[in-house]
């Protein structure tokens, strides 16, 4: 265990003598010394911190409270635009528990980074080119909803409803699909990477048609 001294009980500790050095270059020396294992000490600390810490944070991540504004479920036309790549949005989207079915104009082309969507319902809705980063559609419905052309990315999918969807050259980059109901769902050039695809091929709602549209083994 590293114990944090001053200069000058580091000079004691390391056999000199209690009073000034004769020329000054020893104390010098062994505060040039003391200098560099505290700024050792402090980095493996700060590793520490980080990797003790992290996971942590991560696990007890809670849900906010469903937002009172009025009119959140209309922010969805709206969108977030700022930073979707990274889930960065200006204000928070919460969607959760809204009606969007059979929606053919309103969603399109949206961008919806970070939105909150569980438990929401978009039955038929017309969904191609939107950018969703982060999203949490945990449980949520997308029965015959067409994400042609969109961006799917980090996305919470688990039970989530997604019966005849359709993934045409939709990016699928790191979203899981836990315990989704996929019958029927078209997955027609989707683009996924390796593990991804592994992932979602475990998933046993997936038509015969949809695996060999994704290549699954």
């Amino acid at each position: 265990m590293i114990s944090w001294s001053s200069p000058k009980e580091f000079i004691l500790k390391e056999g000199k003598a209690a009073g000034p050095a004769r020329d000054g270059s020893e104390s010098k020396r062994s505060l040039f010394h003391f200098k560099e294992i505290k700024n050792v000490a402090c980095g493996i600390l700060a590793v520490w911190a980080l990797t003790a810490t992290s996971p942590v944070i991560a696990a007890n991540q809670r849900l906010p409270p469903l937002s009172t504004e009025p009119n959140r479920c209309e922010k969805a036309f709206v969108g977030n635009t700022i930073g979707q790549a990274n889930g960065v949005y200006d204000k928070p989207i919460d969607l959760r528990f809204c009606d969007y079915t059979n929606d053919k104009s309103n969603l399109k082309g949206k961008s919806l980074a970070a939105a909150l969507m569980s438990n929401a319902k978009f039955d038929g809705a017309d969904m191609t080119e939107v950018v969703m980063s982060k999203a949490y559609a945990a449980g949520a419905s997308f029965i015959g909803v067409d994400f042609t052309n969109a961006v799917l990315d980090r996305v919470n999918f688990e039970k989530a409803d997604l019966k005849g969807a359709v993934f045409r050259n939709t990016v699928l980059s790191g979203s899981t699909f836990n315990q989704a109901q996929l019958e029927d769902a078209v997955f027609e050039d989707t683009i996924i990477g390796y593990i991804d695809l592994q992932k979602l091929c475990t998933n046993t709602s997936i038509s015969d048609d949809g695996r060999a549209e994704l290549g699954c083994r």
